[in-house]
């Protein structure tokens, strides 16, 4: 099974961090990357730009407002992703500790993935 590793920071106390933490942390998480593509487990993963850089979409009634980033009611932001192939939600965790270098959040979330066959989220021929 697929599962999303989201990582969630202050970016400002990040910005804040003096250059040789920030490149230690920047090591820790490319050992951990390195090790999942090389046991096969990784699909995708992908640092984002901080917010300021971000653009998001509220709907408000019928209209569709955007917003500029960066978001200041916003503290902790999502700074990167990592999609990973698990044979259990205790393996991806596992891989979560691993990747929590850092004050902050990880989230995992299960994929919830498309039925090949059916291109429905629910398989007909396995209900």
């Amino acid at each position: 099974m697929k599962y999303v590793l989201l990582y969630l920071n202050d970016e400002m106390a990040l910005a804040k961090l003096p250059r040789g933490e920030l490149d230690r942390i920047v090591a820790a998480k490319t050992q951990v990357g390195q090790e999942l593509y090389a046991q096969g487990k990784a699909v995708a993963g992908h640092r984002l730009w901080p917010t300021a850089a971000g653009t998001r979409l509220v709907r408000r009634g019928d209209r569709v407002v955007t917003v500029e980033g960066p978001f200041a009611e916003t503290k902790e932001v999502v700074g990167g992703l990592n999609v990973i192939e698990c044979a259990s939600r205790a393996e991806a965790l596992e891989w979560a500790r691993r990747y929590t270098v850092t004050d902050g959040i990880t989230e995992v979330r299960p994929v919830w993935e498309r039925c090949l066959c059916h291109g429905s989220y629910v398989c007909s021929s396995q209900v």
